[in-house]
């Protein structure tokens, strides 16, 4: 399906002005749940998911 610029992005239909850029308040909370479970994600450099442990060193 080919989307316009006055489309909405989840389901195509045309834009409200009241749901920016989204045709409804139905098609903006599933754009707002896909980002909040992670079904977006902003590319970038992977983090490393184990800290430092610096809290662990004693100095004697």
């Amino acid at each position: 399906m080919t989307r316009s610029l006055h489309s909405c992005p989840i389901c195509g239909r045309p834009r409200h002005a009241e749901h920016h850029p989204f045709c409804s308040a139905r098609c903006r909370d599933r754009d707002l749940l896909q980002w909040l479970g992670e079904g977006y994600a902003v590319p970038g450099r992977p983090t490393d998911p184990v800290a430092p442990e610096d809290d662990n060193r004693h100095d004697d």
